[in-house]
């Protein structure tokens, strides 16, 4: 009997031993390791990628270009998509996975990221650093805005100024902003889109998305955020002067705002690299259509004809517009 115990406390005493080797020779796994070995890419784990708190996983229904269409209309643009989120339909088609600059229409994700990361204050201060240059809203340095104030200058006059405001006040600066709308999309599974500014503008480093990944990033924004949509189909806003800061009066810049029927924004966008960019917001007769045109010659024109032609095609008289 003593030899069969003698013989399980050698055992366990054994065991205990190699235990304790194993754990100086491979520790056990951090739980960020674990979580590197999930079967799903590592920006959808939150300790790694922030954003996917707030994870959005529509992805964009699989693309039917109906090539003997002979009444779709020619367009200058390089690339575009219409897209009927009443009837999760694809209207129209042209190079929507070609990676392409985008100017301006970056500031849909620039906005985004904002939203999702307010200041509790919310007081943005305006430094000397975030007076780029190009468009403007016309801030100063020593300013504090509101969020929602940088967001009417972000979008109706475009301002670089209240884009790298926004960058500049999040938490760990302009470079941890940059990183965040990185991660925003890649939390939305935009694997065609890249971030190095927060303004679309040229000259520091390789910016770019698709009309595909363009058209989720702006659903995402519509359907969230009321705010973005208030803001992105306002004409003109005034924003009081306040102990703060001076008073501001801006105008909407987006093409078809006031002329085509139903268009309730979002944004224009323009470089030399890029063109003329343009995504429309319409929503006309109970249907909710986003239009993406990058690169184009005559971006209003080119929205207004496939505009037209995608109500027309599910039945809807268009509007009379000028």
């Amino acid at each position: 009997m003593r030899g069969w115990i003698t013989y399980i406390f050698i055992i366990f005493l054994t065991t205990i031993f190699l235990c304790v080797a194993a754990w100086y020779m491979d520790p056990p796994l951090k739980v960020q390791d674990k979580i590197l070995e999930l079967p799903v890419p590592t920006v959808f784990a939150l300790p790694i990628n922030n954003q996917v708190a707030t994870l959005d996983t529509w992805a964009l229904p699989h693309l039917i270009t109906d090539t003997k269409d002979t009444k779709a209309p020619y367009i200058s643009a390089t690339n575009a998509l219409i897209y009927d989120m009443t009837t999760h339909t694809i209207l129209f088609a042209k190079a929507v996975d070609e990676k392409r600059p985008f100017a301006s229409l970056t500031k849909i994700m620039t906005a985004i990221v904002a939203l999702e990361h307010p200041k509790t204050d919310d007081m943005y201060l305006v430094r000397q650093q975030s007076l780029v240059g190009g468009d403007s809203m016309g801030l100063s340095a020593g300013e504090s805005l509101s969020l929602e104030e940088l967001l009417y200058g972000l979008i109706l006059h475009s301002g670089n100024d209240a884009a790298e405001t926004l960058a500049d006040n999040f938490p760990g600066g302009r470079i941890a902003f940059i990183q965040a709308m990185n991660n925003k999309a890649a939390s939305l599974g935009l694997i065609h889109t890249h971030f190095t500014n927060p303004t679309g503008l040229e000259g520091d480093g390789n910016q770019y998305t698709t009309a595909s990944d363009l058209l989720v990033i702006t659903r995402y924004a519509l359907i969230h955020f009321p705010l973005f949509r208030i803001v992105a189909g306002t004409f003109d806003h005034t924003i009081d002067a306040t102990p703060s800061h001076k008073a501001y009066f801006l105008e909407n810049e987006t093409n078809l705002l006031t002329s085509y029927p139903g268009v309730m924004g979002v944004k224009t966008g323009y470089t030399p690299e890029a063109g003329l960019c343009l995504v429309t917001y319409l929503n006309y007769k109970g249907h909710e259509v986003i239009g993406v045109i990058l690169n184009s010659d005559d971006r209003r024109d080119d929205m207004k004809m496939l505009l037209d032609y995608s109500l027309a095609k599910e039945g809807i008289t268009p509007p009379y517009h000028g």
